[in-house]
């Protein structure tokens, strides 16, 4: 996009064109008006107008062009955080609600995919987040646990199960999540998207929020060539964040991801590498992800930004990495490279937040973008269409505020994942 390679690499290569959307350059009224075109906002917009209220989106960009565009691929279950973490830190009773919403998040995604034929290359085998040593593997048991003793279909791999599922003996074991899977994320929000303006919702790109002011029937949100009046306004901007609320991206630090993505492998490789088709993420404090798209490309990620001296950086340290981590694989080349942010909040838990009267949001997925941005959208429909209370919600109501030394820790994050990388493969 922007005629950027680097900002959405194979997922803009691969995935079904964006749907057609103009720009705004008349004055509208509307029920509600959902600010940015990503998994959080369509899910709001395409939950709402099935629920008969009239909605429009409007996107600074392009569809998907911030975090939504630019994810590795991998639908999780859960948060980063272990749920035993997320009920101490949130207390009762949002802490089990928010387990609980986001264990089954991911069932949300590949229904929708069911139900309106989007084509995103979906495959819901599951993932497996392996361990790295023996302190990985001890993480993995404490999750599994906690899992378990909430129900959730996980299972701890040996590390002979797992060299079978991945085609490494490089890890220790692994916690396979039957619940989760893969998608290609730019042709998912696309096909979001496409749904949302089949039923009626107005879409419009390149038409950023400039301003939003509240008078007697709601609020007027303005754009460059045109305005919507709206009762209610959606926030869904999250770490791009720009305009009235920009206050979103500054109660973030942004953390880098960039992908790689090979050139399909051969069907031997195919065959022994991820027969399965899960997505994988690991267990190190930089972490790492992989996973076959459609074409039997493997796609793999860490944390970092490119540009500069950093692409080449972080592509010798991917080439290190995977010629350990599969050495059957021989030399390897990329042909497609991308990053984007993700917004990290100095607890590692998502917001939920009212910035005034009828204008709501949330924010902060912590790298866990694909299933609770769908899940989070459901939620903020159900809370305007009536059918749940803000007592409800499975967060409570925080005020933003920006967290202390957020520019160190971006450049903590930028910086130290070159120290990683620059200083070698890291198995």
């Amino acid at each position: 996009m922007l005629n950027d390679p680097s900002s959405h690499g194979l997922w803009e290569n691969t995935a079904p064109p964006s749907p057609a959307a103009a720009v705004l350059q008349e004055d509208l009224t509307t029920d509600v008006v959902v600010i940015g075109a990503g998994f959080t906002g369509l899910s709001t917009a395409l939950h709402l107008r099935e629920g008969g209220a009239s909605v429009v989106v409007l996107e600074a960009v392009d569809v998907g062009f911030g975090g939504s565009g630019r994810n590795a691929g991998l639908v999780n279950a859960g948060l980063w955080m272990m749920p035993d973490l997320v009920t101490a830190a949130l207390g009762e009773p949002y802490g089990e609600r928010l387990v609980d919403l986001l264990g089954h998040a991911p069932r949300l995604v590949f229904e929708l995919i069911a139900t309106h034929a989007i084509e995103c290359e979906a495959v819901q085998t599951g993932t497996l987040h392996c361990a790295v040593g023996r302190k990985g593997l001890a993480q993995l048991e404490q999750r599994a646990a906690q899992w378990q003793r909430r129900g959730a279909p996980v299972q701890l791999l040996s590390a002979a199960e797992t060299a079978k599922r991945t085609g490494t003996d490089a890890y220790a074991g692994a916690l396979f999540d039957a619940r989760a899977g893969t998608i290609q994320p730019l042709a998912y929000v696309r096909g979001l998207a496409r749904a949302s303006l089949a039923r009626g919702v107005g879409l419009f790109i390149r038409s950023p929020a400039l301003s939003a002011e509240r008078n007697h029937s709601g609020w007027t949100v303005r754009t460059p060539a045109g305005s919507v009046r709206a009762a209610w306004v959606v926030v869904a901007t999250d770490a791009y964040a720009h305009g009235p609320w920009q206050v979103v991206r500054a109660e973030q630090a942004r953390l880098p991801y960039f992908n790689l993505a090979t050139a399909p492998l051969a069907a031997r490789l195919r065959d022994a590498i991820l027969p399965n088709r899960e997505g994988v993420l690991d267990t190190r404090q930089v972490p790492s992800s992989f996973h076959l798209d459609a074409a039997g490309r493997l796609v793999f990620g860490s944390v970092g930004a490119l540009g500069g001296s950093q692409t080449w950086m972080h592509e010798s340290w991917a080439r290190r990495a995977l010629r350990r981590i599969f050495p059957q694989l021989g030399a390897v080349t990329f042909e497609a490279r991308w990053f984007g942010y993700t917004g990290m909040t100095d607890d590692n838990l998502p917001r939920f937040h009212v910035f005034a009267p009828n204008v709501i949001g949330f924010s902060g997925f912590n790298g866990r973008g694909i299933a609770p941005g769908t899940a989070f959208g459901r939620v903020l429909a159900e809370l305007i269409g009536g059918t749940r209370q803000q007592s409800d919600l499975p967060l409570p109501v925080t005020q933003p505020r920006t967290p202390a030394l957020r520019s160190l820790k971006e450049m903590f994050y930028r910086v130290g994942s070159q120290a990683v990388h620059l200083a070698a493969a890291r198995f």
